[in-house]
């Protein structure tokens, strides 16, 4: 009964709640119908401080809109418009603006601002640039947002229509130096899709050279869908191309993103000049790579390519730090002679089409001079840092044969060391340790060279040595030490010692030419025989030092079963004149042993073979007046060897003593071998004083 009293009471309390929330409702949508109203008829231009506030507020910077600005609903869609709007760049940058335009006119999603991606309906603009830079430490950029440290970059909304003109973009990588001033073709989307590609063209600098680069996104849908960003770029400068291609998480990020590359022209050593890197000069080169950055760290691996006649392959990694570092292991399967050309200082294409002696000319060196005189870039090289491992298989040559190179690099703050550098030459195997200090001045240099015992028929077979009865073989060693800032200079002052042996064996010299001098005949006019046996050569040694660029013999000294064969004379590394002479004794009586010397003159570029010396035509015409004067046979004794030669002890000789240690087979010091003479008799007639060659010693 109680209940049923209550029942009727309940219809009246709940009409007024009723009428509340109705009451409510209506003047919510009053409320924003008048708002929308207020809004369309004002076109909210009066909300351009509200506006302008508000995106500062959470980008951090300033905004501010020069011209007209509207905001309102369109029924139901947001509609934005701003003339000459401009947002603001850190304090830090070149430029005042992040961003401008002369217009922005689009379409919002009203709801997209509450949930999920943002969208736009609708987007036109123009005249719009875009300022994109690195602060000098690379640990922030202009287009990352917020005032808290890293902050979060600027995130494009989805559009559906969008028209996009005139628009330009500038970007600056102080670490990099590089400078990049770009323009975007027009962009017309339907649908939001865009298109297949879109194109941009730009010029710039880095590290002081100029360049061009075309450029296209190949996945503008996706990119503006905050997707992948395909992008395929071309670059050239200093008269080299380079191709990048990939995926970028966003247009101005390629942090720890695999790239493929591609670079070719005519010279890399102006590629990597541009980034004030010195490698020697090369021919034509064509290398791919794949890059991948990561901090300050650029690693190029899989590297593979050719540069002139030669491949190469491997890795390189450039650390651009405070000093730039580079740090590559590189394999190449077949050098060719020429390309090898430019790590002594020569132009290889000249090498190529007119021969060493012009190359050389090229360098300043002086009329047939064979070294060059290229001048060590000792400026850059102090300036960047490298270690290079490099292994060569085999080199192209036409005489000598080298193969298995294997060079070990280091530069260091202006010092180069080739240490060790490695490679076998026929059947034998040099070992090198060569030092460029550039940091004192004129630099410090060192070679020290060591040949191990190599066979002198595969030495010389590339010459046209028949291998074929010579057993010979030949080891050695070369220190020296100068200062210059070339390899031409450097020698040039340099001292130390140049040595040669050669133990027992055999030489066989039948239709034998070395470069332009007939080592045949050389070899003949010192035996007097026409070679159709082996020599037997007991031990030799051919030895020089060196004092202010200039070798002396000390000695020239070779032990045969028949013969002693002495040398005098030297060559400069000044002038590159050489004067040498050569003079075989015989061990046993003998006829028409022409006893007289055989001379090496001329210079390094263009030697000469005097196979017939003057004193020997003096011979020939005192042989010839005794045989008008009395019987023809008393004309064949101004051809007499009376055999008279002192064999030579082998142990001094092998140990590449000098000359004054020199000895004969029975102990007693030699006197027909010394710096600079052949003897201290010429003939018959004693020597007053020692001859001078070169003019120095």
């Amino acid at each position: 009964m109680d209940v049923a009293r209550d029942t009727p009471t309940a219809a009246p309390v709940s009409r007024p709640r009723r009428h509340i929330v109705r009451n409510t409702l209506i003047g919510v949508l009053g409320t924003i119908f008048a708002i929308w109203l207020v809004l369309f008829i004002t076109k909210g231009r009066f909300l351009k401080p509200v506006f302008e506030r508000f995106v500062a507020g959470q980008t951090d910077r300033k905004v501010a809109v020069a011209g007209d600005f509207q905001l309102y609903f369109a029924p139901l869609r947001i509609k934005l418009l701003a003339e000459r709007i401009t947002v603001a760049n850190p304090a830090w940058a070149t430029r005042p603006e992040l961003f401008r335009a002369d217009l922005i006119d689009t379409r919002i999603a009203p709801l997209s601002l509450i949930f999920g991606k943002r969208r736009l309906y609708g987007l036109d603009l123009r005249g719009a640039a875009l300022d994109l830079e690195w602060t000098p430490s690379h640990s922030t950029n202009t287009w990352t947002f917020s005032g808290k440290k890293g902050g979060e970059p600027f995130a494009l909304p989805r559009i559906d229509r969008a028209t996009v003109v005139g628009s330009t973009a500038r970007y600056i990588d102080p670490q990099l130096q590089v400078l990049a001033d770009l323009k975007i073709d027009t962009i017309r989307s339907t649908d939001a899709r865009i298109g297949d590609t879109v194109g941009v063209q730009g010029t710039g600098i880095v590290r002081r050279t100029p360049f061009t680069v075309t450029a296209r996104l190949l996945s503008p849908n996706e990119t503006v869908a905050r997707g992948q960003n395909k992008l395929v770029a071309q670059m050239r400068a200093a008269n080299n191309v380079i191709d990048i291609a990939g995926t970028l998480p966003s247009l101005a990020d390629i942090e720890n993103v695999p790239l493929r590359t591609r670079a070719r022209g005519r010279d890399m050593s102006e590629l990597l000049g541009i980034i004030g890197v010195v490698i020697p000069q090369t021919r034509r080169y064509d290398v791919a790579a794949r890059l991948v950055k990561s901090g300050d760290r650029y690693r190029f691996t899989n590297m593979a390519g050719r540069f002139g006649q030669s491949d190469v392959a491997g890795r390189l990694t450039i650390t651009n730090a405070a000093r730039i570092h580079l740090d590559s292991v590189l394999t190449t399967r077949r050098l060719d002679i020429v390309d090898a050309a430019p790590f002594i200082g020569y132009n290889p294409d000249i090498v190529a089409a007119r021969g060493t002696v012009a190359a050389a000319a090229a360098t300043g060196a002086a009329p047939q001079r064979l070294m060059p005189d290229a001048e060590f870039p000792v400026a850059t090289m102090q300036r960047f840092d490298a270690d290079l491992k490099w292994t060569i298989a085999a080199v192209r040559s036409r005489n000598v044969p080298v193969s298995n190179i294997d060079m070990t690099l280091d530069l260091e703050r202006g010092r180069l060391a080739l240490s060790p550098l490695t490679f076998s030459m026929a059947r034998g195997n040099v070992a090198s340790d060569l030092v460029f200090d550039t940091r004192p001045r004129p630099s410090a240099v060192s070679y020290d060279i060591r040949l191990s015992p190599t066979p002198l028929g595969r030495l010389l077979a590339g010459y046209g040595l028949i291998e074929s009865g010579t057993t010979g073989t030949i080891k050695g060693r070369a220190q020296l030490a100068g200062r210059g800032d070339s390899i031409h200079r450097s020698l040039a002052t340099s001292r130390g010692r140049i040595a040669f042996t050669m133990p027992g064996g055999t030489l066989w010299t039948r239709n034998v030419q070395l470069a332009e001098l007939d080592l045949g005949t050389f070899v003949q006019k010192m035996f007097e025989e026409k070679l159709k046996k082996p020599v037997q050569v007991n031990c030799g040694l051919i030895a020089f030092t060196v004092r202010d660029g200039v070798a002396a013999a000390d000695p020239i000294l070779i032990d045969t079963s028949k013969n002693v064969i002495a040398g005098r004379g030297g060559f400069s590394f000044k002038t590159e004149a050489v004067d040498l002479a050569f003079r075989a004794d015989g061990k046993k009586f003998s006829l028409f042993s022409g006893q007289s010397p055989v001379g090496i003159g001329g210079y390094f570029a263009s030697p000469r073979l005097d196979v017939i010396s003057p004193q020997l035509l003096s011979r020939a015409g005192a042989g010839l007046g005794l045989a008008l004067l009395a019987t023809p046979p008393a004309a064949v004794l101004a051809f007499v060897d009376v055999g008279n030669a002192k064999s030579a002890a082998c142990g001094p000789i092998l140990a590449a003593a000098t000359a004054r240690a020199q000895r004969t087979t029975k102990g007693e010091p030699r006197d027909d071998v010394g710096r600079g003479t052949i003897s201290k008799t010429d003939g018959d007639k004693p020597q007053a004083k020692r001859k001078k060659f070169l003019g120095i010693f």
